[in-house]
């Protein structure tokens, strides 16, 4: 079953059949915990029916399918990003609440997943996109630059959500071929390139010189 208009434009529920026995914000939570506790292959309409005590046909008085389901959860856990830091100076204040969104997605491993398949913008994700551009309000740059970086701090929170590997594989590699990525690691290990306290971390770095660039 097919629906033209993002679940987000639908009413909570279709007009025919019984009174409702559960609510959208409901069936959402069932599908987040299943989600969380065993991974999105978990979420099925069948799955979530029966941990309501239904069957899954009567879902469908409230979804159209499972797509609709994991929008609703994308925004659901995109709302835990809220209540916003309040920061001074842009960029701070992106960085910190980049920081807020990054806790939320990790929380939630199948969110980096979910939220760059999603066919609409829930009212969550409006507000956050809304409140990064007030952030953005005293920048002079062109508006598709102000776009451009929020999409950037998202993208860049997908990235460091994801599991990070312990290390790159590279104790086997024959590096005589390779002499400009042997000098690096070379440089690496004897800890020449080891960051002082006070610089901030990958996470961070990345974000203010995208953002600095982006915005200058």
């Amino acid at each position: 079953m097919g629906d033209s208009q993002s679940i987000f434009q639908r009413p909570p529920r279709g007009t025919r059949g019984p009174a409702p026995a559960h609510s959208r914000d409901e069936i959402v939570s069932v599908a987040i915990g299943l989600a969380d506790a065993d991974g999105l292959g978990a979420v099925s309409m069948r799955a979530v029916a029966a941990k309501l005590g239904t069957g899954a046909g009567s879902l469908y008085r409230y979804l159209s399918s499972r797509d609709d389901l994991l929008d609703l959860m994308a925004d659901a856990a995109i709302g835990a990003i809220a209540p916003y830091p309040e920061v001074d100076g842009p960029i701070d204040a992106l960085v910190a609440l980049a920081r807020r969104q990054l806790t939320v997605y990790k929380r939630h491993a199948w969110l980096p997943e979910v939220v760059q398949q999603t066919k609409g913008f829930g009212p969550n994700a409006l507000a956050y996109f809304d409140h990064c551009i007030g952030v953005l309000a005293p920048v002079r740059c062109p508006v598709t630059a102000k776009f451009e970086a929020v999409a950037m701090i998202t993208g860049v929170v997908v990235l460091f959500a994801r599991p990070q590997p312990e290390g790159l594989g590279f104790a086997a590699i024959d590096f005589t071929r390779y002499q400009n990525l042997a000098a690096a690691i070379q440089e690496a290990s004897s800890g020449a390139l080891k960051a002082p306290e006070d610089v901030p971390d990958l996470f961070e770095r990345a974000l203010r010189s995208l953002l600095s660039g982006l915005l200058s």
